[in-house]
Parts: C-alpha cells; structure tokens; sequence
C-alpha cells in the first residue's frame, strides 16, 4: 500500500504539483531533522542541509533524471541529505568517531545500490516477510517502519503519530509484531 502510495504521488510530482511537492517537503522534514541530530551538526545547519536535499530532489524530478521511482521517495530524499551531510562534515572537518561516519557511509552506499539496482533477489523468508508485512494495517506498518527501519525511538513514534503515551506505541508495537508471528507460523502448518 506503502508503494502504491509512493508511486501514485511521484506521479503527481512528475506533473507538477505543488500540493505533492509540499506534501513530500512536510511529510519527510522531521525524520531528516531527526536523523541528522545524531551527527551533532547545528539545528540550522541541519534545516539548510534538508532543503538542500529537498532542492535537488525538486529539480531531478523536473529535469528528468528521476524519471522511476525504484525506492521511496523518503528514502530517496534521506539518500541525498545523508551525502550532502557527509560532504558537509568532510568539508568543515569536524571530528566524529570514525567508526560512525564508516557506518554511516556503508548505510548510504546498501540504500543507494538498492535504489540503482532495484528489485534484487530475495530469500523465501524475506519474500514471505514483505508479502505478511503487507497484509498488517496501515498503522502496524507505519510503528514498525519507523521503529525498526528508520529508528524512530518510541518517544518518536509517539509524536509522529500523535499517539497519547508511549505506553500505547509499545502495546501497539507488541500487537504488530505478534500479528506478524503469527502469519509466519501459519505458513509453517
């Protein structure tokens, strides 16, 4: 539903629409804004580097070199602020733990080689995963996306989704992946 979601409004951003661009803008500034913290860049810094990025993916969509879209459009978006975060740490040598920039370097290079390579060969477990990972309600694949794919603390998934405690992102959590369990055990029968 996710993708459909993606395809139908990359769409609306290959027409033009201003309404599709401010919606990709909004919806995906505070997980870039989220992420980007952990590299102790300033807050200002952080936003210019977003819209930055948020330029770039305007401009590859009007000027035809984003013409499928093999990812989600966040990931996309995510891959060219993570680049130009690293250029901007290169350029202005400030010292992180090298450790972190390695890893940080070998997230974007598997995300960018996802994208360019696109559907590559998946095991049967990862196939049946994707195809159950479906089959869970949109706010099931939302918690455990931002959980476990882009990790979001529960904190953070809490104001996301404007849930009322983080006790109740952790139960809901908790249903998710039983729901998920139990599809993978069904197939087992």
């Amino acid at each position: 539903m996710a993708k459909e979601f993606d395809q139908i409004l990359f769409r609306s951003l290959k027409e033009g629409s201003d309404i599709a661009f401010k919606k990709v803008y909004q919806d995906n500034r505070s997980l870039f804004l989220n992420f980007a913290r952990k590299y102790g860049i300033p807050a200002a810094d952080v936003l210019d580097i977003y819209q930055d990025a948020y330029i770039v993916f305007y401009e590859n969509i009007g000027n035809g070199k984003l013409t499928e879209l093999r990812s989600s459009i966040s990931t996309y978006l995510m891959s060219i602020g993570k680049y130009m975060i690293m250029d901007r740490i290169r350029k202005d040598k400030k010292k992180i733990r090298s450790e972190e920039l390695i890893a940080s370097v070998g997230e974007i290079d598997s995300e960018i080689a996802s994208y360019e390579i696109g559907n590559e060969e998946l095991s049967t477990k990862q196939l049946l995963l994707r195809t159950y990972f479906d089959q869970l309600g949109e706010k099931c694949k939302a918690i455990l996306t931002l959980f476990y794919y882009k990790k979001y603390s529960i904190k953070e998934i809490m104001i996301h989704g404007n849930y009322n405690s983080e006790n109740v992102v952790k139960s809901q959590k908790s249903r998710c992946l039983r729901t998920l369990k139990e599809l993978f055990k069904s197939t087992a029968r």
